[in-house]
């Protein structure tokens, strides 16, 4: 049996780091500290997925990983490709080192529309109605 109200818990936490990425893009603010909120979002919505199935929730930042333990939704190359990205921000954001580079402003927007679609199919998949949510 689905579990809608632990679901909806991770789905709660992935809107407020996804509404701050919004806002903080709004603004122009620094990319870096964009895409760390949208991967936080990212994995909250995987969790939120994995929740819904009543599947252990794994203590992972990777997001490549966190996505394959879904059966609700298969993810094509371009967005594994942006799970992938998404999840070395975060990591290489962390820790300083000399392969960091800022994303681009094209980056980001990409992955900002990528996560405004998964919360989008996160909400639906999971019987959550979107318009708790304003965006």
């Amino acid at each position: 049996m689905p579990n809608e109200t632990y679901a909806r818990e991770w789905i709660d936490f992935a809107y407020r780091n996804l509404l701050t990425a919004i806002r903080l893009n709004e603004v122009d603010h620094f990319t870096d500290i964009i895409v760390i909120e949208l991967q936080q979002t990212i994995e909250k919505l995987l969790k939120a997925l994995l929740a819904y199935e009543n599947r252990k929730i794994p203590k992972s930042h990777f997001l490549d990983e966190l996505a394959s333990l879904t059966t609700m939704i298969e993810f094509d190359d371009r967005e594994l490709s942006l799970l992938e990205k998404a999840t070395d921000y975060y990591r290489e954001d962390r820790y300083p080192n000399p392969r960091y580079t800022l994303p681009t402003e094209a980056e980001t927007e990409e992955l900002l529309d990528f996560t405004r679609t998964l919360f989008e199919t996160t909400c639906r998949l999971t019987h959550t109605s979107k318009e708790r949510y304003p965006l």
